[in-house]
């Protein structure tokens, strides 16, 4: 726990607000992305099973 707080508050103020916000838009982007082809799949698995 040590090792990673002192890592983070080393690298905290190399970050930008820039950086944060588009690495939130990346993490939401790809989370929306990964639940659609999770529904799809889901569906195609259910319709072939049939």
């Amino acid at each position: 726990m040590g090792t990673a707080g002192g890592t983070f508050l080393s690298v905290l103020p190399n970050l930008h607000s820039e950086d944060v916000l588009k690495t939130v838009v990346l993490a939401s982007v790809g989370a929306f992305v990964s639940f659609t082809i999770s529904l799809i799949l889901k569906f195609f698995i259910k319709k072939h099973k049939k």
